[in-house]
């Protein structure tokens, strides 16, 4: 997992006031918590861009005036009108303790259901997982070279050492489904099997619509 360092200062007043005027002068208050007691700090917005705005995950080193403590951004709060970061939950990690965060997922291969002309459709692009912090990766690699028309790569396909996954593995990741380039082939090789193709390629819809309305 990539690593990164950033020294921020202590909050010594944790009232509204005291926060809106840090927000006026562009800085995010935060809080890191899961160790033996809380830490409010703050630093200005531009120092969190790096981790807030990018599909990695970052083991961050909080120098916290001096008092170095090592943590994984929780949770950002963002202002309803202009974006801006405006509050962010870190949790703090040790060496043997797991953790649970989550992981960008990165599909790998040319698949050879896309290559047949169907269209892959990805539902997913991180993991909740559970780890030790020592463990975790930078990113979940999963090869779809073999993923053909109509096939769906589910959560509960995967298996990752030292990694406990915990969203539904009903779930569907990645599935290709048929395109009319899809179909015309197939016609002109076996015209019966379009019929058949079509309900394969419903079946497929149905199992992402009931997945999504598990996760909402």
């Amino acid at each position: 997992m990539k690593k990164i360092q950033i020294s921020v200062k202590k909050r010594e007043k944790l009232g509204k006031g005291e926060t809106r005027q840090l927000r006026n002068q562009e800085m995010v208050p935060c809080v890191m918590y899961g160790g033996e007691k809380n830490y409010h700090f703050y630093a200005h917005e531009n120092l969190f861009k790096k981790i807030v705005y990018s599909p990695e995950v970052f083991l961050v080193e909080l120098d916290i005036e001096g008092d170095k403590h090592k943590a994984l951004m929780q949770e950002i709060q963002f202002h309803p009108v202009t974006d801006s970061i405006t509050h962010i939950d870190f949790v703090e990690t040790f060496t043997g303790k797991a953790v649970v965060t989550s992981i960008p997922i990165v599909l790998t291969g040319a698949s050879i259901g896309v290559k047949n002309g169907g269209k892959m459709r990805q539902r997913r692009r991180y993991l909740k997982v559970k780890g030790l912090v020592e463990n975790l990766p930078d990113k979940l690699e999963i090869d779809i070279t073999k993923l053909d028309v109509n096939q769906v790569i589910k959560i509960g396909d995967l298996n990752y050492p030292n990694l406990e996954i915990l969203d539904p593995h009903r779930s569907m990741i990645v599935s290709v489904v048929s395109s009319r380039v899809a179909m015309k082939g197939m016609e002109a090789t076996d015209p019966d099997a379009v019929e058949a193709e079509g309900a394969v390629s419903e079946a497929a819809e149905g199992t992402s619509a009931e997945d999504e309305t598990s996760e909402s």
